[in-house]
Protein backbone atom coordinates (compact mmCIF):
# COMPACT_ATOMS: atom_id res chain seq x y z
CA UNK A 1 0.00 0.00 0.00
CA UNK A 2 2.72 2.27 0.82
CA UNK A 3 4.09 1.79 -2.39
CA UNK A 4 0.84 2.96 -4.27
CA UNK A 5 1.08 5.95 -2.10
CA UNK A 6 4.41 6.77 -2.66
CA UNK A 7 3.81 6.06 -7.11
CA UNK A 8 0.45 8.53 -6.68
CA UNK A 9 2.44 11.17 -5.40
CA UNK A 10 5.18 10.75 -8.16
CA UNK A 11 2.66 10.42 -10.64
CA UNK A 12 0.46 14.15 -9.02
CA UNK A 13 3.74 15.97 -8.88
CA UNK A 14 4.69 15.04 -12.49
CA UNK A 15 1.37 16.20 -13.66
CA UNK A 16 1.70 19.50 -11.76
CA UNK A 17 5.14 19.89 -13.08
CA UNK A 18 4.50 18.96 -16.57
CA UNK A 19 2.96 22.37 -17.37
CA UNK A 20 5.37 24.47 -16.14
CA UNK A 21 8.76 22.86 -17.63
CA UNK A 22 6.00 23.17 -21.28
CA UNK A 23 6.40 26.77 -20.61
CA UNK A 24 9.73 27.23 -19.84
CA UNK A 25 10.75 25.86 -23.41
CA UNK A 26 11.79 28.27 -26.07
CA UNK A 27 8.89 28.81 -28.45
CA UNK A 28 9.99 28.38 -32.29
CA UNK A 29 9.93 32.58 -32.35
CA UNK A 30 11.84 32.63 -29.24
CA UNK A 31 14.42 30.14 -30.72
CA UNK A 32 14.82 32.57 -34.22
CA UNK A 33 15.16 35.55 -31.87
CA UNK A 34 17.94 34.03 -29.49
CA UNK A 35 19.96 32.94 -32.61
CA UNK A 36 18.98 37.06 -34.33
CA UNK A 37 20.54 38.13 -30.69
CA UNK A 38 23.92 36.12 -31.17
CA UNK A 39 24.74 37.33 -34.54
CA UNK A 40 24.33 40.93 -33.39
CA UNK A 41 26.09 40.31 -30.55
CA UNK A 42 28.73 38.62 -32.16
CA UNK A 43 28.76 41.72 -34.58
CA UNK A 44 29.35 44.12 -32.29
CA UNK A 45 31.98 42.03 -30.51
CA UNK A 46 33.37 41.86 -33.92
CA UNK A 47 32.87 45.92 -34.07
CA UNK A 48 34.59 46.80 -31.40
CA UNK A 49 37.74 44.14 -31.74
CA UNK A 50 38.21 44.85 -35.36
CA UNK A 51 37.43 48.58 -36.16
CA UNK A 52 34.25 47.74 -37.90
CA UNK A 53 31.85 50.30 -36.21
CA UNK A 54 30.54 51.31 -39.71
CA UNK A 55 29.70 47.90 -40.69
CA UNK A 56 27.89 46.89 -37.34
CA UNK A 57 26.08 50.84 -37.50
CA UNK A 58 24.79 49.73 -41.08
CA UNK A 59 23.62 46.25 -40.18
CA UNK A 60 21.85 47.67 -37.02
CA UNK A 61 20.31 50.76 -39.40
CA UNK A 62 18.97 48.34 -41.74
CA UNK A 63 17.55 46.01 -39.63
CA UNK A 64 15.99 48.06 -36.56
CA UNK A 65 13.01 46.74 -36.79
CA UNK A 66 13.85 42.80 -36.66
CA UNK A 67 16.26 43.94 -34.08
CA UNK A 68 13.52 45.43 -31.74
CA UNK A 69 11.81 42.70 -32.53
CA UNK A 70 13.86 40.37 -31.70
CA UNK A 71 14.54 41.55 -28.68
CA UNK A 72 11.01 42.26 -27.44
CA UNK A 73 10.58 38.32 -27.96
CA UNK A 74 13.71 36.97 -25.64
CA UNK A 75 12.38 39.57 -23.34
CA UNK A 76 9.09 38.05 -23.51
CA UNK A 77 10.55 34.55 -22.95
CA UNK A 78 11.96 35.35 -19.65
CA UNK A 79 9.75 37.29 -17.96
CA UNK A 80 6.88 34.36 -19.33
CA UNK A 81 9.69 31.80 -17.96
CA UNK A 82 10.81 33.71 -14.68
CA UNK A 83 8.35 36.44 -14.28
CA UNK A 84 8.44 40.00 -14.42
CA UNK A 85 11.13 41.34 -12.22
CA UNK A 86 12.83 37.98 -11.76
CA UNK A 87 12.26 37.68 -16.10
CA UNK A 88 14.25 41.34 -16.22
CA UNK A 89 17.27 39.61 -13.94
CA UNK A 90 17.47 37.06 -16.08
CA UNK A 91 17.23 38.74 -19.39
CA UNK A 92 19.88 41.03 -18.30
CA UNK A 93 22.42 38.38 -16.93
CA UNK A 94 21.83 36.46 -20.17
CA UNK A 95 22.71 39.48 -22.70
CA UNK A 96 25.95 39.44 -20.33
CA UNK A 97 26.65 35.96 -20.76
CA UNK A 98 26.08 36.04 -24.67
CA UNK A 99 28.39 39.02 -25.09
CA UNK A 100 31.14 37.77 -22.40
CA UNK A 101 30.71 33.90 -25.08
CA UNK A 102 30.97 36.18 -27.51
CA UNK A 103 34.11 38.00 -26.86
CA UNK A 104 35.67 34.77 -25.74
CA UNK A 105 35.30 33.52 -29.13
CA UNK A 106 37.18 36.27 -30.75
CA UNK A 107 39.89 35.76 -27.76
CA UNK A 108 39.86 31.97 -28.68
CA UNK A 109 40.51 32.55 -32.92
CA UNK A 110 42.95 35.06 -31.73
CA UNK A 111 44.77 36.72 -34.73
CA UNK A 112 42.26 34.94 -37.04
CA UNK A 113 39.07 36.83 -35.46
CA UNK A 114 38.92 39.87 -37.63
CA UNK A 115 39.53 38.13 -40.76
CA UNK A 116 37.45 34.99 -39.81
CA UNK A 117 34.40 37.88 -39.19
CA UNK A 118 35.08 40.25 -41.39
CA UNK A 119 32.73 38.16 -44.63
CA UNK A 120 30.23 38.13 -41.71
CA UNK A 121 29.17 41.54 -41.68
CA UNK A 122 29.20 41.44 -45.51
CA UNK A 123 26.97 38.20 -44.99
CA UNK A 124 24.24 39.90 -42.63
CA UNK A 125 23.88 42.71 -44.85
CA UNK A 126 22.94 40.76 -47.90
CA UNK A 127 20.28 39.39 -46.49
CA UNK A 128 17.18 40.11 -47.31
CA UNK A 129 15.62 41.17 -43.85
CA UNK A 130 13.56 38.86 -42.17
CA UNK A 131 14.14 37.86 -38.56
CA UNK A 132 14.06 33.89 -40.36
CA UNK A 133 16.93 34.87 -42.56
CA UNK A 134 19.44 35.95 -39.77
CA UNK A 135 18.32 33.76 -37.67
CA UNK A 136 19.51 31.44 -40.48
CA UNK A 137 22.55 33.27 -41.03
CA UNK A 138 23.90 32.89 -37.69
CA UNK A 139 22.74 29.03 -37.52
CA UNK A 140 25.15 28.46 -40.41
CA UNK A 141 28.04 30.59 -38.91
CA UNK A 142 27.60 28.49 -35.70
CA UNK A 143 27.54 31.08 -33.63
CA UNK A 144 27.59 30.61 -29.56
CA UNK A 145 24.67 30.45 -27.91
CA UNK A 146 24.84 30.33 -24.05
CA UNK A 147 21.11 28.98 -23.33
CA UNK A 148 20.06 25.65 -22.90
CA UNK A 149 16.49 25.43 -23.06
CA UNK A 150 15.49 23.11 -25.75
CA UNK A 151 12.86 24.08 -28.44
CA UNK A 152 8.99 23.55 -27.55
CA UNK A 153 7.84 20.61 -29.53
CA UNK A 154 4.26 19.00 -29.27
CA UNK A 155 1.17 20.70 -28.55
CA UNK A 156 3.32 23.76 -27.99
CA UNK A 157 4.39 24.12 -31.78
CA UNK A 158 1.72 22.77 -33.28
CA UNK A 159 1.65 25.54 -36.22
CA UNK A 160 5.53 25.68 -36.33
CA UNK A 161 7.37 24.04 -39.24
CA UNK A 162 8.62 20.67 -38.63
CA UNK A 163 12.33 21.94 -38.89
CA UNK A 164 12.00 24.29 -35.93
CA UNK A 165 10.01 21.25 -33.69
CA UNK A 166 13.40 19.58 -33.04
CA UNK A 167 15.20 20.31 -30.27
CA UNK A 168 18.19 22.72 -30.84
CA UNK A 169 20.90 22.80 -28.37
CA UNK A 170 22.73 25.45 -27.63
CA UNK A 171 25.90 25.40 -30.03
CA UNK A 172 29.62 26.38 -29.36
CA UNK A 173 31.82 28.01 -31.99
CA UNK A 174 34.83 25.84 -32.54
CA UNK A 175 38.09 26.89 -31.17
CA UNK A 176 40.32 25.54 -34.01
CA UNK A 177 39.18 28.38 -36.73
CA UNK A 178 41.46 29.46 -39.43
CA UNK A 179 41.80 32.25 -41.54
CA UNK A 180 41.38 29.33 -44.29
CA UNK A 181 37.37 29.14 -43.17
Amino acid sequence: MKFVRILAAGFAAAVVATPVLADSCLQPTERTAMEVRALQSQLMVAALACNKTDQYNAFVTRYQRDLGDAYKSVTSHFKRVHGNVQGQKQLDIYITQLANAQSQDGIDQGSFFCTNVAPLFQQALAQQGSLTTLASLSTQSNLVIPYGLDTCSGATAASAPASTKAAAPARRASRARTASR
